[in-house]
Formats: structure tokens, sequence, C-alpha cells
């Protein structure tokens, strides 16, 4: 994984607003679609429009660059059409976890920005054996990202996987003897795509918002008790991630993409010496919204692992305001100058579109937000190196 031993470079989380053609071709994604009809139809609209999104972060200046995740219906949820042994079973819905406490404090708020999850979420149920069974669209996303990121000018290109943790986040465990073996499970088959990921020649980041989302409504049985929640999965996330160069993997936690007050999230001081157990070259952690910038702070006393480098959320999905490349330009220099400059690349908070039909911010107001980022890199780098 490169470093930004010269400049500071630029990267972000991953998600990307789907173009229109690309999430009717796919079948209409997580919220009740069934896969591709016409798959010819579908590749071709696919690599298309994987080949226009990395062409237009490389000429925006993004370094590190991806897939916009186009070929999954969601960051995490995709998972479930790759994997046996899970049935959806959409009439059978479980309160949602992953909200805390905000759920009941701003019900009214969150009924207008996500009104299904006050009715519950489908109930993902485990009863077999838990494999990777289909890798269709494994291979074909692949295999479009090599094709679209050839011949561009960037420093390095990655591709997402969910984590343990976040897989099958609103599932129930109906097979397996105990929750060490099932979340072993997971892991198991996990390593088949983050392995062919690696092979690929791509970095892997491995994506686990719930690990902090499940945070608050953990805590309220005890600490301990998310303490063993959260280091089980880590555990089965280290032992996924074995034989993959810890220099060739990226962790994204953060604290949730939606649009909602927040309160209920887990301070990052509590749950630093567990994101940190995970082996990997880079940690991306949010960083520059309203309820997360202070904290910074943690790094004034908690030291950043050799070898590791560290992707700071300095633009945010959470407002339409494009930062000033001044302000970006701070924040960087802030964190450089707490862990070194050759360990910041310069992030996102999260992703901008977490499935096929949501938006963050309209994709014109994402595009605005990476020019500043890479003008702001552009500042700090004359900051930090006197050039």
């Amino acid at each position: 994984m490169k470093r930004s031993e010269q400049r500071i470079l630029t990267t972000h989380v991953g998600s990307i607003p789907r173009p229109d053609d690309l999430v009717e071709a796919s079948g209409g994604g997580v919220y009740g679609g069934k896969g591709p009809s016409d798959w010819p139809r579908y590749e071709a609209i696919l690599r298309r429009a994987v080949a226009e999104v990395a062409a237009q972060q490389a000429a925006v200046g993004i370094d590190v660059i991806n897939d916009g995740e186009f070929g999954k219906n969601s960051w995490a949820m995709y998972i479930i059409d790759r994997l046996s042994g899970f049935e959806v079973r959409r009439d059978q819905l479980r309160p949602v976890k992953w909200l805390g406490r905000d759920l009941e404090r701003f019900r009214e708020q969150i009924a207008q920005e996500m009104p299904r999850v006050l009715e519950g979420m489908p109930t993902e149920a485990c009863v077999g054996p838990i494999a990777y069974r289909d890798r269709r669209q494994l291979d074909l996303g692949i295999d479009a990202l090599k094709q679209a990121s050839a011949g561009l000018k960037v420093e390095e290109v990655f591709m997402t996987a969910v984590a343990p943790a976040s897989t099958a986040f609103d599932g129930v465990n109906e097979y397996y003897g105990s929750e060490r073996e099932y979340v072993f499970a997971i892991a198991d088959a996990l390593r088949e795509e983050y392995r062919a990921i690696h092979k690929a020649g791509f970095l892997v980041q491995v994506d686990d918002a719930v690990l902090a989302n499940m945070y608050d409504a953990l805590v309220q049985q005890s600490p301990q008790h998310y303490r063993k929640w959260a280091e089980l999965r880590v555990e089965a996330l280290n032992h996924a991630l074995e034989g993959i160069p810890e220099d060739r993997i990226r962790y994204h936690v953060c604290f949730g993409s939606w649009h909602v007050p927040h309160i209920a999230d887990a301070p990052l001081e509590d749950i630093i010496d567990i994101v940190l157990e995970v082996k990997t070259g880079a940690y991306s952690i949010e960083a520059a919204n309203p309820r997360h910038e202070h904290e910074w702070r943690v790094w004034e006393k908690r030291k950043l692992p050799n070898n590791r480098i560290l992707i700071p959320g300095v633009i945010t999905h959470h407002i339409i305001t494009v930062e000033h490349p001044r302000l970006i330009a701070d924040r960087i220099v802030r964190f450089a100058k707490l862990v070194g400059r050759e360990n910041v690349i310069a992030g996102t908070d999260c992703g901008f579109a977490q499935a096929d039909v949501v938006k963050r911010v309209h994709p014109a107001v994402m595009w605005a937000k990476f020019e500043a980022l890479v003008e702001g890199a552009r500042i700090a780098t004359r900051e930090l190196w006197g050039r």
C-alpha cells in the first residue's frame, strides 16, 4: 500500500451513486429485487458504468480509486445473495438495534428519513451451512474494475467487501450450535471474497459500520457485553484475512451513513482499542462530521501502530455543503502532526450511496466535494513539505 511519502494522497470509502440504468438492469437490488433478468445487458451496462466512474475519479485527481461499488446492491446486504445458508424472511420483521436509542429519541425524524426502519427489517435467518456459493457477480465486478482501471493515472485501486460483524446484521442464527461457530463460518466464507480481490491485484477494503453501530444497544446490557460481541467478530475477521499481507488491506469503521442526529454513536475513544486489533495496513475512520470531528484528539493519547496508515474522513456525506479546501487542509495537517504526514491519506467519512437507490447527496455535490478534497490535499502538501 502506497504511503504519502512525497505528498498527501487522496481516496474515499467506496460507494458512489449508481446510474439509473444500472439500478434498473440489476433488477432493483436490495429492496426487493431478484437480480438481473438479462445478464448480457446488465454486464454491458455495468462495464460501461464502472469504466466511467473510474475515469471520473482519476480525472478529479483521486489517487486511490474503486468501482463505486457498482457491482453491489448494498455495502453489506449484497453478501446474502452470494452465500448459502441464509433465508431472507420479509414477513418476519426484526426490531432495529443498530440505531441505538436514537430510534426512540428521534422517532419522528427517523420516520421521515428511514420510514421502513420503524417497522423493523426483514430477518436474515441462517438455516444451513454457510459457504460462498455464487462468484458470478464477484468475478464480473473484478474483471470490470480491471478493465476500467487499466491505463488510468492513479496510485492504486481498491475494492470493498463486508466484514463478519456487518454480515447479516439483521440476522438470526438458527443452525450453528454456538455464536462463535456461526461467526467463524461467516468469516470462512468471506475469506474467498477477500482473497479473490487480493489476487486480482486490488487493495482489500473491509467495511464494518456495524462494529460501531451496535455499541449503544449492547452497552445498555453492559460495556463488557459489547466488548465480548465485538472482539469475537474482530478475531473472526483476522482469521478470514490470514494469508493476505496487512499492507494490502484497509479497514473502514464508521458510525452509519444515515441522516439522523447520531447522539447514540459510539465514542471513538471507547472502541479504538478494538478497532486497532484488526490486522490491517490502514484504518479508515469518520472524522469530518459535526458529531465526530473532535475525535482527532483520540490520537493525542493513542499511538497509531507502527507501519499503519490512518485514512481520516476530511469531507463528509452528512451535509450537502461542500467543504472549503482550506478547511480540508487544516484537518489533514492536524492529523499529520499527530501521526506523521507519511501515515495520512485523506479520505471521506463514509460512502455516498450505501445501497443502489440511496443517494446521501446529489452526485454533482459529491463530485464537488471530491474536487475540494484533492485541492485541500494540495494545500496540505505545500504546508507539510514546504512546496
